[in-house]
């Protein structure tokens, strides 16, 4: 049996027919990765992040977010933090704590995380008004953004409470320990 040239080439319709599939397959990438960007939402506020001393020293409210990278409930959340951070960037901080980083273990027993994500609330001052533990809507990230911008009450949500106020030299302190930090140091500064 001899094969011939003709006997391997396609016809118009089935080269048609694989640039479709080829096309369907592109686009339920596209859909099933999010968009053509190959960063999670976690991955990209990670590294906006800023310093935790700068972040408390510079005059704006502040959010502290501890995380992990393996956490489902914080890749959950991350596309609200992340749309929220985008629309009120020039009003107040997110800083993002990875819980797996030795460099933060003072900052996570200072305050007390024991679940992630959980979420520190400071006000313009550098003090910590209070604190949220586990997954929040864009809608609750917004109230409590709102209120730290707007200097108001923390919003009434299930899982937020209120932090005592800390004494002005302990949050003197704070800050210069915390200004020595570098969020991307790995535990070395």
């Amino acid at each position: 049996m001899t094969f011939s040239k003709d006997n391997y080439s396609l016809s118009q319709f089935q080269r048609i027919f694989l640039v479709f599939i080829a096309f369907f397959l592109a686009i339920l990438l596209f859909v099933f990765r999010g968009s053509f960007s190959f960063q999670h939402p976690l991955e990209v506020l990670a590294r906006k992040s800023i310093d935790p001393g700068v972040a408390l020293a510079n005059g704006r409210p502040t959010i502290f977010e501890f995380y992990a990278d393996w956490c489902e409930a914080c890749k959950e959340m991350a596309p609200a933090m992340l749309a929220v951070e985008n629309r009120s960037k020039s009003q107040i901080d997110f800083v993002l704590l990875n819980i797996e980083n030795v460099l933060w273990t003072d900052l996570i027993e200072k305050y007390d995380v024991n679940g992630i994500p959980q979420l520190n609330l400071f006000d313009k001052n550098g003090k910590c008004i209070g604190k949220s533990i586990g997954v929040r809507s864009k809608e609750e990230i917004e109230a409590l953004v709102n209120s730290l911008v707007e200097d108001k009450e923390l919003p009434s949500l299930a899982g937020v409470g209120a932090n005592s106020k800390l004494d002005s030299s302990s949050q003197e302190n704070e800050i210069i320990a915390l200004n020595s930090l570098k969020p991307r140091s790995h535990g070395s500064n």
